[in-house]
């Protein structure tokens, strides 16, 4: 590489490569600084490659500034290499705005109106298949529904018995201190049986399939949204809600009332050992006070809210698998997401049957 001055033009020659620019970049830069020209004349350079163009990136951003500044005399085929790895007529990004309290509240607000849009409109085709899909197995694989009623259902009886005694249990133990106070030893049963039918059961139960099978269906759909098996589904002609969604839907449906039964009856079952053993109650008198108390409203708001809770599960589950965006992160992410959400929703619904069924 050769560099000289004509005036105010600077002439390069020779070659512009890797090899020969980091010998005179020093001194080219240097002499730039006395010389100031305001054209470069390209005509003696015989050679030229990507640290080349570079190079004459950097004179250009260093003295256009001051002045114009030409390049001028290139051969065509050390203009083509300029041309395309020059990045001087690249678009230079502008730097976005940082947005105030008061604008990210707004936009927060109109991005939870437009999720809440969503979720209501995916929840309408779920029912809407739903129903159809009682009528007609149209576009569902074979088997699906009981293949689903067994993952959703069967497989959740260890975990929800285990929680469901331990929860029977010490609800007795706490209230057996104070109930012996009073000489009340027998209220034990109409206590647990009203919390295991009304509220525990149902709640317990919720909470624990939305973290077991709500993020299994989130993390499935998701999957398949991420590996394009939901596009795949589209153009086979099947509606990937009627195909995935809508057997969770019914399974769920099926098997959510049977686990708070048995969930209830496991409470019940972990509170009478401490009604039996440390409030001497008797087992016929326990089960006899347990049945009384309990009403038939009370088993229709327990198994219609745990219906409700079914629906939430699956619906939130789904509304976050369809809307992952990325690659493993993102399905991570949204069944992260669809979890804490399906237990907050199961939980604020509760409270709302508890003061519309009081």
């Amino acid at each position: 590489m050769r560099w000289e001055y004509r005036g105010n033009t600077l002439i390069l020659g020779g070659g512009l490569t890797y090899r020969t620019i980091p010998a005179a970049y020093h001194s080219v830069f240097q002499s730039l600084k006395r010389h100031k020209p305001s054209e470069i004349d390209l005509g003696e350079v015989e050679t030229i490659d990507s640290a080349g163009v570079a190079f004459l990136d950097e004179i250009h951003t260093r003295l256009a500034s001051k002045g114009i500044l030409l390049f001028k005399g290139a051969r065509p085929e050390v203009q083509a290499v300029i041309d395309t790895f020059s990045s001087i007529k690249l678009p230079v990004p502008i730097p976005q705005r940082s947005m105030g309290w008061f604008e990210k509240l707004g936009d927060d607000a109109l991005n939870a109106g437009q999720n809440i849009y969503q979720c209501l409109l995916l929840a309408s085709e779920i029912y809407y298949f739903s129903l159809v899909g009682l009528i007609s197995r149209k576009g569902q694989r074979k088997g699906s529904f009981v293949q689903q009623a067994v993952l959703l259902g069967s497989q959740a009886l260890p975990i929800v018995a285990l929680l469901s005694f331990i929860i029977g249990f010490i609800l007795s133990l706490q209230s057996a201190v104070q109930l012996k106070n009073f000489g009340a030893n027998v209220f034990i049963a109409d206590l647990l049986a009203v919390t295991m039918v009304r509220e525990m059961g149902p709640m317990m139960t919720a909470i624990i399939v939305a973290g077991r099978s709500g993020s299994a269906i989130a993390s499935e759909i998701a999957t398949m949204q991420v590996t394009e098996e939901i596009d795949a589904l589209r153009m086979m002609a099947l509606n990937p809600i009627r195909y995935v969604v809508v057997p969770k839907f019914h399974a769920i449906s099926l098997v959510m009332p049977l686990l708070v039964a048995f969930s209830i009856l496991v409470g019940e079952i972990g509170g009478g050992l401490i009604a039996i053993g440390y409030l001497d109650v008797s087992l016929p008198t326990f089960v006899q006070r347990s049945i009384e108390i309990t009403t038939l409203k009370d088993l229709v708001v327990s198994f219609g809210k745990s219906t409700v809770f079914a629906w939430t599960i699956v619906i939130i589950g789904s509304f976050f698998g369809f809307q992952v965006k990325g690659g493993a992160e993102g399905v991570g992410k949204a069944t992260t997401a669809s979890v804490v959400a399906s237990i907050f929703a199961v939980i604020v619904l509760d409270a709302i049957f508890s003061l519309l069924y009081l």
